[in-house]
């Protein structure tokens, strides 16, 4: 079932007042196809003087090539930027119109933008939309007599998922934090719980499963909403070019993928018990990026990559795992686009959107089962380099001349997110899909942060004095000495992110410094030994890996410590 079709099953509403949302009826159902057009207006984020809302058009109409909406405040709301729309204001009157970008709106389709406002006293939601000078929300020219729909009721699919809510505190892994010295000042944060196995979702090694988990989080959800995080992390052949998170099951069990691991899991989902809690899934971790880059005739190919491209197993998986997960209503999948030192080059860039794709419309899924993508999980890419731009030159040269950069077009996440979910709209993606940016290790504060921009001898001076990403090599992904925690979670904190997350948990491994034996599936990679002198894939440079670390997933003591001695914000 697709996300469009599941929106079906949510009700013709309008909610005003304390709510924050206007929900509008969804397209196609037979009985609402006199609806010329709806909005879904939602305020994401709301305090003293402010508020961030998102809006979604959907066209029941003829085609349009262009389009503007207005609207009207009850009170003193005052819209102060926005994105993916041109916004102006007159007293009460708001109008929005389309960008270049984005002007066609076909029968059936959608467009999404936001905005960032002002108030005092009341934020209550318009009562009504006009598209193109028709009235949106109402049928025949009537109004509508909806009655009041909680958005969080289930069956029904929001824009956001973490907007307004909670996210899920895993017990096992605030436990270790909190035993560690200083660790309660972060035991509380909310983490992603990993399905790395079959045995992982009964549970394994006296550890929780799936079920109890979402017991667990039914108790913490209370009267509000709760955000459930799972990572989906057991393809066939997994992770193809990195052995220290190899995977159970072999380049050809697809099948068993499928039957042992994919649905159970979603059998489990789908249980009305957990109908309440909004869930989202992470979908396999690096796998389809190492298609466009690990495979011949690059110079980082590797058998094992040039396997999975040749037996699409990859793109199988990752497709069953959308269609299969994304059938219940109050599930969301987000899939996994790498992060901005690996995919941010121009032929890395746009061939992993049509990756992605192609495997959203396998195996019986549509992009429509994708509610978005996630950014450097489990890696160490800054947020935001605050001290120099892709657009500055040093001495006639460009900033993405320097070693650092090497020709990237992006220097950081965040503007590599923002691109990324951009170029998916343009493929062909929902203009609503959203970023997630794991942040649970870029935060790279302490004695080495840097407090201004480089020297300005050359680019490189420059570059080098200013980065806050402080690793050898962009390509460095193992246990970073020097790391430490970033941005803490929370919701729609900048343009079309949904979410800064901590799905990589603080404190777990990403793989063992020497060669351990184990019945995890889990190889020896020589990135996480710090004697290692490198490859291609990072420029042939010093691994930067912590010492004496243990199995991918296990706790690593030190890398807490230093995780915590180096966040930023500090702690």
């Amino acid at each position: 079932m697709s996300r469009t079709r599941t929106a079906l099953l949510a009700a013709l509403a309008l909610v005003a007042g304390a709510s924050g949302t206007a929900l509008a009826v969804a397209p196609g159902d037979a009985g609402l196809a006199a609806v010329p057009c709806t909005v879904d207006y939602k305020v994401q984020n709301q305090w003293d003087t402010g508020f961030t809302a998102a809006v979604t058009i959907t066209n029941n109409s003829t085609a349009k090539s262009s389009w503007s909406l207005k609207w009207a405040y009850a009170g003193n709301q005052k819209v102060t930027s926005g994105w993916n729309a041109k916004i102006s204001q007159s007293g009460t009157a708001v109008t929005a119109a389309n960008e270049s970008y984005n002007g066609t709106l076909a029968t059936g389709g959608s467009v999404s933008f936001g905005f960032q406002g002002s108030y005092s006293g009341t934020n209550a939601v318009p009562a009504t939309f006009t598209l193109d000078g028709v009235t949106c929300n109402v049928d025949g020219g009537g109004p509508t007599d909806p009655g009041p729909t909680d958005p969080g009721t289930p069956g029904t699919r929001v824009d956001n998922p973490y907007a307004g809510a909670k996210v899920y505190v895993n017990p096992e892994w605030a436990a270790n934090a909190a035993a560690e010295p200083g660790g309660s000042r972060i035991s509380n944060q909310p983490t992603g719980v990993w399905l790395d196995r079959i045995a992982a979702i009964n549970g394994t090694g006296g550890k929780m499963g799936l079920r109890a988990h979402l017991d667990e989080a039914l108790k913490q959800k209370g009267s509000g909403e709760l955000v459930v995080q799972l990572v989906i992390y057991d393809l066939p052949g997994r992770d193809c070019s990195a052995l220290a998170s190899n995977g159970e099951l072999g380049p050809t069990e697809i099948d068993k993928y499928k039957t042992q691991y994919i649905d159970p899991i979603a059998a489990i989902l789908a249980d009305s018990k957990y109908a309440s809690l909004r869930i989202v899934n992470t979908i396999e971790i690096d796998s389809l990026p190492n298609l466009v880059t690990n495979v011949t005739p690059r110079a980082t190919a590797t058998a094992n990559c040039d396997t999975m491209k040749a037996n699409g197993n990859y793109v199988k998986g990752v497709g069953y795992a959308l269609n299969k997960l994304g059938d219940a209503p109050n599930v969301y999948n987000y899939v996994d686009a790498g992060h901005h030192g690996w995919l941010g080059w121009d032929d890395n860039f746009s061939a992993t959107v049509q990756t992605i794709k192609q495997a959203a419309t396998a195996e019986g899924a549509t992009i429509n089962d994708v509610q978005g993508f996630i950014t450097n999980t489990a890696n160490y890419s800054a947020l935001k380099e605050q001290y120099f731009t892709i657009n500055d030159s040093v001495g006639g040269k460009s900033v993405r001349e320097s070693k650092w950069v090497d020709w990237n077009r992006y220097t950081d996440e965040l503007s590599y997110a923002q691109a990324f979910r951009q170029e998916a709209v343009n493929q062909g993606f929902p203009s609503g899909v959203g970023m997630l940016i794991d942040t649970s290790r870029n935060g790279w504060g302490g004695s080495a942060r840097p407090t201004g921009p480089g020297a300005m001898t050359n680019v490189d001076t420059y570059v080098e004095g200013g980065r806050i990403d402080r690793r050898i090599h962009v390509g460095n992904w193992c246990n970073q000495s020097g790391a430490g925690l970033g941005e803490r979670p929370k919701a729609a904190p900048a343009a079309g992110i949904d979410a800064y997350v901590w799905i990589k948990p603080p404190g777990e491994s990403d793989g063992a410094s020497s060669a351990v034996p184990n019945d995890e599936g889990k190889g020896f990679d020589r990135m996480c030994d710090p004697t290692y002198t490198g490859n291609p894939r990072n420029n042939n440079n010093m691994s930067g890996a912590l010492p004496n670390a243990p199995l991918s997933g296990h706790w690593f003591s030190a890398q807490f410590q230093e995780l915590m001695k180096n966040a930023y914000p500090a702690l």
